[in-house]
């Protein structure tokens, strides 16, 4: 997708979520503009979201991201963010989502 990515991840608990998106936005930055070099305004927002899911999700989560083209035909990625967070009962102010 050309705003966002869904990815799905396995982390040890002697890694917080913060320092794996950390090291995942740096570490991408840098590979994408060694690899692209025409992509020199490519950069991470901000934030970001996480969810955990138990193993029992497993197959749909992995499911849901491969067919994430097919779903964003119909759904936009804040509308889909936003569903999400009402639907785990994230509590949200509109005003901090985007930037």
């Amino acid at each position: 997708m050309h705003d966002h990515i869904h990815l799905y991840a396995s982390l040890p608990s002697t890694i917080t979520i913060a320092d794996f998106v950390s090291a995942l936005k740096s570490n991408s930055s840098r590979w994408v503009h060694e690899t692209f070099p025409n992509r020199k305004g490519f950069a991470w927002q901000k934030g970001y979201g996480a969810f955990s899911v138990s193993k029992s999700e497993e197959r749909n989560v992995i499911d849901y991201i491969r067919d994430q083209k097919q779903h964003h035909q119909k759904h936009s990625f804040k509308d889909e963010f936003r569903r999400f967070l009402e639907r785990y009962e994230v509590d949200y102010d509109e005003r901090y989502l985007w930037d």
